[in-house]
């Protein structure tokens, strides 16, 4: 791990691995999560590529004043993060709120990123289909372990079992509430519609069918909107369906960056 001064001067912990040859993979996590979002995936793309994460502010080791923070100022932090590492290019691949951060990134920061990698995730804005009444209030449970129960439900199909890996999709434990609604600020405010046409990075978009957190239903409006943009489909994934059925969407990623 080394951390990195964003340009206003915010510490950034950046993690790096893989191969220190070839491509370079940077990976988004989550909303209110750090780098440890990825520790169960990170190892099936070591061997291929240089695999980049940062811990978003607010979360992880990149500690400091809690700002107007936005999936616009995120993706000027992880170009600032490329910059510092000398990656003059990237692939990108986004999951959750990572994913509208990965828009942001193509878009603001077009000549960095290679082929972006979609998931789970929507436009923003009024054209995004957003997660049923029932689903936000059963969120908003006080009871931690109730809500831990929804969140594995939300995840994960019955056949994946409550576990450390899981948990850690979850959310990061050490955000303050102060840091966790800027957080939520930072995915409500997004809404990349009317500029996905720019994309111009070749793009592929993943969801499960089943996700209740952010419904499927987004997915192919990504895809349309986004030029040349293709869309997979993966069957009776949830929201944390790219590590439940990594044996399926990791090659499908891999295949797609080669």
């Amino acid at each position: 791990m080394v951390t990195i001064a964003a340009p206003d001067g915010f510490p950034l912990e950046v993690q790096v691995s893989g191969r220190t040859d070839g491509p370079t993979l940077l990976l988004l996590p989550g909303q209110a999560n750090s780098h440890r979002w990825w520790d169960g995936l990170r190892t099936h793309f070591d061997p291929h590529l240089r695999v980049v994460t940062f811990d978003y502010r607010g979360t992880g080791g990149s500690r400091g004043p809690v700002g107007a923070w936005t999936t616009a100022s995120f993706a000027a932090d992880a170009a600032a993060v490329l910059a510092q590492l000398g990656i003059e290019q990237t692939h990108v691949y986004g999951t959750s709120m990572g994913g509208r951060v990965a828009q942001r990134l193509a878009l603001d920061h077009a000549d960095r990123v290679d082929r972006l990698v979609l998931a789970c995730t929507s436009p923003g804005g009024r054209h995004a289909v957003e997660r049923s009444l029932t689903v936000r209030r059963a969120l908003l449970d006080p009871s931690r372990d109730a809500r831990l129960a929804v969140l594995q439900r939300l995840f994960f199909t019955e056949a994946w079992p409550r576990s450390a890996e899981g948990d850690r999709l979850f959310g990061d434990p050490t955000l303050s509430p102060e840091e966790t609604r800027a957080h939520l600020r930072v995915s409500a405010k997004h809404d990349a519609w009317d500029d996905l046409p720019r994309i111009g990075a070749p793009t592929l978009v993943l969801h499960g069918t089943d996700d209740e957190m952010v419904p499927a239903e987004n997915a192919p409006r990504l895809a349309e909107r986004i030029p040349h943009a293709r869309l997979e489909l993966v069957d009776r994934g949830r929201h944390g369906f790219f590590l439940e059925f990594a044996d399926v969407v990791d090659p499908l990623i891999l295949d797609f960056l080669r």
